[in-house]
């Protein structure tokens, strides 16, 4: 179904592909996504619970094994990049709400194996959002050397030089505002391009094309979405990481919902 915003029809956007399915969305549209992910989550819910509680487990893995290598400051970013990584994990939630839309009952072997349908350009995805992430941690190690240096990097220590003196005020602000800017740049390209190779069999740049095009076609909506992915993996941060067996797979299956309303040009509330 075409847009029903000319504007983003003409001009620049004229030469780019996808433009003419990406529907145009209301603000509440993600509320319903996350509705029909509860309902996915419900249906057969072994295997989202198996993939969130894998999930959870990862979290904890990482977070500790930071903790213990004295890499504390690296905590934070690790788990902010944690969201750029985010849709290569969610997979597998895409491919049983894919099944489900169809009828038919998702199996567990088949929802592991989902990644099989498109192997090489879901692979090529992955590979590219994990060297993404490499580069988003590379630069917060940058970014807290310059303002940290020769300072201890415990955890008491390291709360205390940032909420407590001028250099960490300034490294939160100039934290926040680059990750700020990592993450959109990988909300654009990555929203909807693992689901859009699982369902079409297209190659990454296609897919990365069509979650740019998606998200930048709907961007208040998108960034309503993003707001809310941001505080639910906040909740299930809160929570020692337990919140992420259940939030993490409503999250990957509202996010399939997001791309069928969005650009495939399936009902909003499918």
């Amino acid at each position: 179904m075409a847009s029903d915003n000319p504007a983003f029809r003409s001009g620049f956007w004229t030469g780019f592909p996808f433009v003419e399915e990406v529907r145009r969305l209301p603000g509440d549209q993600p509320w319903l996504w996350l509705a029909a992910g509860w309902r996915d989550l419900k249906a057969a819910p072994f295997i989202s619970l198996f993939f969130g509680a894998l999930l959870a487990g990862l979290s904890v893995f990482l977070t500790l094994g930071l903790y213990l290598m004295g890499e504390t400051w690296a905590i934070a970013p690790a788990l902010g990049g944690f969201l750029l990584v985010g849709p290569i994990l969610s997979v597998g939630m895409y491919a049983k709400s894919r099944e489900l839309e169809a009828g038919r009952r998702p199996r567990f072997w088949d929802v592991l194996l989902s990644w099989r349908r498109n192997p090489l350009h879901i692979f090529g995805g992955g590979v590219a959002l994990m060297f993404y992430f490499m580069i988003w941690m590379r630069g917060a190690a940058l970014i807290f050397a310059i303002f940290f240096p020769f300072r201890s990097a415990s955890i008491q220590s390291l709360l205390n030089q940032t909420l407590f003196t001028p250099e960490g005020w300034a490294f939160l602000i100039v934290g926040t505002v680059v990750g700020a800017l990592f993450a959109l740049i990988a909300f654009l390209f990555a929203a909807f391009s693992l689901q859009v190779m699982l369902d079409r069999r297209i190659d990454v740049f296609q897919g990365a094309m069509a979650s740019f095009v998606a998200v930048l076609g709907n961007f208040r909506t998108m960034m309503i979405w993003a707001g809310l992915i941001v505080i639910l993996t906040g909740a299930g941060i809160a929570t020692g990481f337990v919140g992420f067996i259940v939030i993490l797979p409503l999250i990957g299956h509202a996010s399939w919902h997001a791309y069928r309303a969005v650009l495939s040009g399936a009902d909003a509330q499918s």
